[in-house]
């Protein structure tokens, strides 16, 4: 039986488990992610639609997104290696939102933007129409299942308008933006190891996390073992010993994103943005060969299918057929083809939607779990924040008692890291979506 010690293993090398490898090393920590797949990245990363945006339900949500945007915008500075696979690339095309009761016509969104100076551009329905000349601007809400008789028919109100915030986009190639990261915490002396399940975690004499054993029976010793297994969080949890102790838990959300070719009068090159429409409960974003990747933010009307992370169907189903028709009645012109391609991963779903970054009543086990397909924009911000965390508490401080503060550097604001807590109460500012 083999046997390695490291300072920290980080379970997980999506794009959020590589950022804190990377930002541990930097701290000095000898630090390996360990991953059951291939390659980093290679999990719910490779699907995720990559959206960089600076729009969320919380002020807190809103101020880390605007933080991580500097990131991406600076993209090679912030690795400070290039990467022989090649680097993502970050598209600013900006993210158009329409204003719907449902968001409160954006007005909460505007003030935080405004609170952080986030800018933003108020479009009326003229010149939504001369930018996006395909658009309906008809109201169709509430989104409505498909077999409803209902489903399609305008309610005859035009929308009042949007908001433009042109500090955003998508990142060309999450996975690539993942195996960045990879060379950079490779290059401040982190390891990385593929293809290993970890099968038990295990505790010292005192009760602190001493490590974990994989399934080839060889064990890798550490003082600090940090969760960031995406849809599989809830079962490492479990594993840990840690199931019943949180009053925020998470569990996997089966999610599609159908791929559909863009009509000649959708642009999704040059003039392309990404969408956010509540009115239809979906969100659009601009993919390479002129199609169109539709998101869906799952309406009340839309069944939550929870799963088995490692047992679920990984078909388009008439959810993704759906989502294409309710992005026809704003484009009209979108064809719906006969057979809808796309993916289909998992959100690791927080009961609030929102992440949870913490410690836990294991001493020395650490979460960055619950990011409910919204904190891939956030994973360089996450983890700074959760190498500052660690390091905090393997110093001696309680963040249980005392709540860790951490500096939003770019946007030089304070943020409390409490507010991500195992432990909070359920957030009701929240929008219970994948908009978070």
């Amino acid at each position: 039986m083999s046997e390695t010690r490291f300072d920290a293993i980080i379970i997980g090398a999506g794009i959020i488990g590589a950022a804190v490898g990377l930002e541990l090393a930097r701290k000095g920590y000898r630090t390996v992610n360990v991953d059951r797949l291939p390659a980093a990245g290679y999990g719910s990363t490779s699907n995720s639609c990559a959206i960089i945006r600076t729009y969320y339900s919380t002020l807190e949500g809103c101020a880390m997104a605007f933080e991580g945007y500097h990131y991406w915008r600076d993209w090679n500075d912030y690795l400070g290696v290039v990467d022989p696979a090649g680097m993502a690339r970050f598209v600013e095309c900006g993210t158009l939102v329409m204003k719907t009761p449902h968001n409160r016509f954006l007005s909460p969104v505007m003030a935080m933007s405004d609170e952080l100076g986030i800018a933003y551009e108020e479009w009326n329905p003229e010149r939504i129409s001369q930018r996006v000349p395909a658009f309906d601007l008809r109201s169709f809400a509430p989104a409505r299942a498909m077999d409803d008789p209902m489903f399609g028919e305008s309610t005859g109100e035009p929308l009042r308008g949007a908001v433009f915030w042109p500090q955003g986009g998508y990142v060309d190639d999450p996975q690539l933006a993942t195996h960045n990261l990879q060379c950079a915490a490779q290059a401040a002396g982190g390891e990385f190891r593929f293809n290993a399940e970890i099968t038990a975690i295990r505790r010292d004499a005192n009760g602190r996390v001493a490590g974990v054993t994989l399934a080839d029976g060889s064990r890798i010793d550490a003082p600090v073992v940090i969760n960031v297994a995406g849809p599989h969080s809830a079962k490492i949890n479990e594993m840990a010993g840690l199931a019943g102790t949180m009053n925020i838990n998470t569990r996997a959300l089966r999610h599609e994103v159908p791929h559909v070719p863009a009509p000649a009068d959708f642009d999704v090159g040059e003039g392309g943005m990404v969408t956010s429409d509540s009115d239809i409960a979906t969100y659009t974003r601009p993919a390479s060969g002129g199609q169109i990747l539709i998101g869906s933010e799952d309406p009340e009307c839309d069944t939550r299918q929870w799963v088995d992370p490692d047992d679920f169907d990984h078909e388009i189903s008439d959810q993704g057929r759906v989502q294409v028709m309710r992005v026809a009645q704003r484009v009209a012109s979108l064809g719906i083809p006969n057979r809808i391609g796309g993916v289909v991963d998992l959100y690791d779903v927080s009961d609030d939607w929102i992440p949870i970054y913490d410690c836990s009543d294991l001493p020395g086990f650490y979460l960055a779990i619950g990011t409910s397909g919204n904190q891939f924009k956030n994973a360089p911000v996450a983890g700074k924040l959760m190498a500052h965390l660690v390091d905090a508490c393997e110093n001696g401080h309680d963040h249980d008692a005392v709540p860790v503060r951490f500096h939003l550097k770019r946007v030089n604001r304070d943020l409390n890291i409490g507010f991500y807590s195992r432990n909070r109460p359920i957030n009701r500012d929240s929008s219970f979506s994948v908009l978070g």
